[in-house]
């Protein structure tokens, strides 16, 4: 797929190691594809092997550097520590961390116990402080980077029907300020993005009804459906030298919804 060039090239990302999790699918693809076509060398993790090497098949004929897949459960600590390992190992010192992975299964606040608490927290909010504490030395080394965190307007609105969900992605915007303050002596720059309604597949699969589609248009400035690409130009702004001067920043991409 050639890059598009009604959008912007930043020459700062070119060669720049990328590491994206989740990004097998959805907005996470969308960022692997959108960094590979800057000419960065990105790796990402992901549990889909399937779509992974779908999209790893898609991009390594149009892009300077193939992306780099490491199949990694990120509810597993040293699993993932491993990963980044691996990964610096073939592409040298991470210089940009997308915490992208999530899942916004639907659950019911009386049906919550403390073992789903736990296991929603492990999936959408812990694994963004340890890729973060596990990439940190080696961004040092090389004199800084760029670490974007997702999380979501869930918090914001507030959402219903996923109240640990909601949750994490509301300490996501807390990890974000705590740690652009904890790494910024070290040059290392984080930031927050928290889109609205992106109507990546899973989204049209499992929750984007008719209904729902006309509640999203209703509640957004801008009438159109937002696409995972989207997400992914603004990542790359925040990814690059562009934005050498904004850190701990919660940057809100919905339509106009909040």
């Amino acid at each position: 797929m050639p890059t598009n060039k009604r959008f912007a090239q930043y020459p700062s990302l070119r060669d720049a190691a990328v590491l994206i999790t989740g990004g097998a699918s959805g907005i996470g693809a969308a960022m692997v594809e959108s960094c590979a076509l800057q000419g960065s060398r990105v790796a990402f993790l992901d549990m889909d092997d399937k779509s992974a090497s779908n999209l790893v098949q898609q991009l390594q004929t149009e892009v300077l550097h193939s992306p780099y897949f490491v199949h990694c459960d990120l509810t597993d600590t040293a699993a993932l520590r491993a990963a980044v390992v691996r990964i610096e190992g073939e592409m040298g010192p991470v210089r940009v961390l997308v915490n992208n992975a999530a899942s916004d299964d639907r659950h019911a606040f009386a049906e919550v116990t403390p073992e789903y608490w736990d296991e929603r927290m492990a999936v959408n909010l812990r694994h963004q402080f340890f890729v973060s504490q596990a990439v940190v030395s080696g961004m040092t080394r090389a004199g800084g980077g760029s670490i974007i965190n997702m999380s979501s307007i869930a918090w914001m609105i507030p959402s219903t029907g996923l109240p640990v969900y909601v949750t994490a992605k509301a300490g996501i915007v807390g990890l974000t300020r705590t740690l652009s303050k904890e790494l910024g002596t070290a040059n290392i720059r984080v930031n927050c993005v928290s889109p609205g309604a992106i109507m990546t597949e899973r989204q049209r699969r499992l929750w984007i009804t008719p209904k729902y589609l006309a509640e999203v248009m209703r509640c957004q400035s801008l009438k159109r459906e937002l696409l995972p690409e989207d997400v992914a130009r603004l990542v790359l702004f925040l990814a690059s030298d562009e934005s050498s001067a904004i850190t701990g920043q919660n940057f809100v991409i919905d339509g106009g919804w909040v």
